[in-house]
Order: C-alpha cells, then sequence, then structure tokens
C-alpha cells in the first residue's frame, strides 16, 4: 500500500493478521511482548504489585498466548484503536 492512511482503513482483523505474519516472519519477539505489556489486564497486574517480568517460553509459545488474549473478543474502543496504530506503525516500519 502506498498510501500511508490506508493502513488504517483495514479492519482490525486484517490488520492484525498482516502485523502478526510480518512479526511471526521476522521472529520478532519484541513485538509480540510489548503487545503483553500494553494491554489492559497486564497493565492492572502491574499497578497492583504484580510483575510482568520476561515471558518465558518459546516464541511460537509467546506468540499463541498473544493471539489467546486478543482472541475474538470484542475489544473496548481505546484498546482497538492503540493496538491498530501499532499494527499500523510495524507494517510500515517492517514490511517491504
Amino acid at each position: 500500500m502506498s498510501d500511508a492512511t490506508s493502513l488504517e482503513d483495514l479492519p482490525f482483523d486484517e490488520l492484525r493478521h498482516r502485523a502478526f505474519h510480518l512479526a511471526e516472519r521476522r521472529i520478532d519477539i519484541g513485538f509480540f511482548t510489548d503487545l503483553f505489556a500494553h494491554m489492559p489486564g497486564m497493565v492492572a497486574i502491574e499497578g497492583e504489585g504484580g510483575d510482568l517480568g520476561a515471558i518465558g517460553g518459546t516464541f511460537i509459545e509467546t506468540v499463541r498466548a498473544v493471539r489467546e488474549m486478543l482472541g475474538d473478543k470484542d475489544l473496548d474502543p481505546t484498546t482497538e484503536t492503540l493496538l491498530r496504530a501499532r499494527f499500523a506503525t510495524y507494517i510500515r516500519d517492517h514490511e517491504k
């Protein structure tokens, strides 16, 4: 896509799929751990004195966990907007 704003116009699921596919191809664990760190439930745990710590396990387990966390459930509009921006930025920065 040549128009930078057109990524944000994609359906959320398609944008997520493209970003995940790209991050998996690049074996970019940082992308997935960043998503974990910014999900509302994880922020709440950290705010209660919990520790996000390092996400253990394999790359594949981390990707599965993020997929499960996002799942088919409806996200609140603020979270979806933030994720949409994160996915679009990631694609623009890394897709060739």
